[in-house]
């Protein structure tokens, strides 16, 4: 599907693969992804191009095809384009069966890796798990376990065992790299108190949201020192952070079928028009456009 820029293409499915919460395949030209945070950990290589990004405040720079960026959840971050040409992406969204939550600081201050065994590894991976639109995925030797043997057919036969198996020895070079890495740097006791506690606060208020006022009344801090605590602790001020959840929360459930409008209402947009603005600025397409291109039944 293409829209947007030229040579703009999007594609996002929800394989039946445990521990990957969402495929999400891009050529972006002009593109740039505002400030933003997920519940899961981002892994995405590169097929061409370069992409300029920040990672709690730190510029980090992924070009070509030889390298492996890993965004760990609740940081921020964002992403832009740095030739006209732009970039072609392959992400996994994964969860915390995968990677657990704990060694998120550890991925802050290295998020790229340049593993070419890693980066081969993870291609694999999504050969075997196809794209949307097709019924079969090509034929692909399993020269990391069992050489010599190939498994070809269909997607739905074949993605979940022979995924599963690959996605266990990415997640095993992920933890070789991680524990090579040094303890995050954290931020002062109160800080962490607050930041953590307004969090809690505006994600148990997802569909409804609360202004500033109340959740300082409720958490006994001053506004101001409640918004530089938050955005010390997790690098963007916490509406940003509201709406970068909503739209993460949009994608899943337009993913699970559901219409645009209805999703507008579900995460806490006003109307299908606000979602449609901010979740194309997040992502780049909008919903309707994003959702016509998961795995049909």
């Amino acid at each position: 599907m293409t829209d947007g820029p030229p040579r703009t293409t999007i594609s996002a499915w929800r394989p039946t693969v445990p521990g990957i919460a969402e495929v999400f395949h891009a050529h972006f030209t002009e593109h740039a992804y505002p400030s933003h945070t997920h519940d899961t950990w981002a892994l995405m290589i590169l097929n061409d191009g370069a992409v300029d990004f920040a990672c709690d405040r730190h510029r980090h720079g992924a070009t070509g095809s030889g390298t492996v960026v890993l965004l760990p959840p609740g940081v921020a971050h964002d992403g832009r384009t740095v030739t006209s040409a732009g970039f072609r992406k392959r992400v996994l969204y994964l969860d915390a069966t995968v990677l657990p939550e704990e060694l998120t600081g550890r991925a802050v201050d290295g998020p790229v890796f340049g593993d070419e065994l890693l980066r081969h590894r993870i291609h694999q991976l999504h050969t075997s798990l196809g794209r949307p639109d097709e019924g079969h995925a090509a034929a692909v030797d399993l020269d990391d376990m069992h050489p010599g043997i190939v498994h070809t057919g269909s997607v739905h036969t074949r993605d979940a065992f022979e995924a599963e198996s690959r996605l266990s020895f990415i997640r095993e070079r992920l933890l070789f790299h991680l524990a090579a890495l040094r303890p995050p740097r954290t931020p002062g006791r109160e800080a962490n108190r607050l930041a953590a506690a307004l969090r809690d606060l505006l994600d148990s208020r997802l569909p409804t949201g609360i202004s500033l006022q109340e959740a300082a009344a409720a958490l006994h801090a001053h506004p101001t020192h409640l918004i530089r605590c938050f955005k010390q602790t997790y690098g963007l001020p916490p509406h940003t952070y509201l709406t970068g959840k909503r739209i993460e929360r949009a994608r899943g459930l337009l993913l699970d079928g559901r219409r645009p409008a209805e999703v507008a209402a579900t995460v806490g947009f006003h109307d299908q028009a606000h979602l449609n603005r901010h979740f194309t600025r997040h992502v780049g397409t909008t919903p309707a456009r994003y959702a016509a291109t998961r795995r049909r039944p």
